[in-house]
């Protein structure tokens, strides 16, 4: 199975970048991912439980990062073992442009294959699930990107708004201070000349 699309993301391309090294985005992403874990920065074990068909099955394996040219590409990869059932091997290569300083326009090629109980489906239903699993995960990767983006791109907003009141009310308590004290010392001063 052969698959390639395009997503355009309104989100800056580093952030997506971050988002496709990140266990725990691509965790929430991959159709009936039950756990990744990372062993390296390019390496990572993946539990994912999934259905085709009338087979459903459980396959353990491995996820790996290769071809990286950060932040541009890089090539995922993934074999894994569903006892019975088969295996399932396949990947993404995957290219992030950017179309603006907001705007990420996110290519990808997909290709996968399957054998053993699985590949006797039959290659129409393989297919169809393939695509739909691949188009299920860059749906949910784009809809991640989109609120992570939205929430750091208000978080410097609300720090650089807090930077002029701080500096502000610095120096308003350094002006009042010896004004405060002038008064005082007019106070002192005249109850002095009406004794005399």
């Amino acid at each position: 199975m052969k698959m390639s699309g395009s997503q355009v993301i309104q989100v800056p391309r580093k952030i997506v970048w971050q988002g496709l090294n990140d266990p725990k985005i691509l965790q929430q992403c991959i159709p009936g991912c039950e756990a990744i874990t990372m062993a390296s920065p390019t390496e990572m074990s993946a539990k994912v439980v999934l259905k085709v068909g009338p087979v459903k099955a459980t396959f353990a394996g491995e996820v790996t990062l290769t071809d990286i040219r950060a932040p541009e590409s890089y090539r995922i990869s993934g074999k894994g073992q569903g006892g019975l059932a088969g295996f399932a091997t396949g990947g993404a290569t995957v290219k992030l442009t950017e179309n603006s300083p907001a705007e990420t326009l996110m290519d990808y090629d997909v290709d996968a294959q399957f054998g053993g109980k699985l590949a006797m489906l039959g290659s129409r239903l393989i297919d169809s699930t393939a695509k739909s699993l691949a188009g299920q995960f860059f749906t949910k990767f784009a809809s991640l990107m989109m609120k992570q983006g939205q929430s750091s791109a208000s978080a410097p907003r609300a720090k650089s708004l807090m930077k002029p009141t701080t500096s502000t009310k610095a120096k308003k308590p350094a002006t009042k201070k010896p004004a405060s004290i002038k008064t005082l010392t007019k106070k002192k001063i005249s109850p002095k000349s009406q004794k005399s």
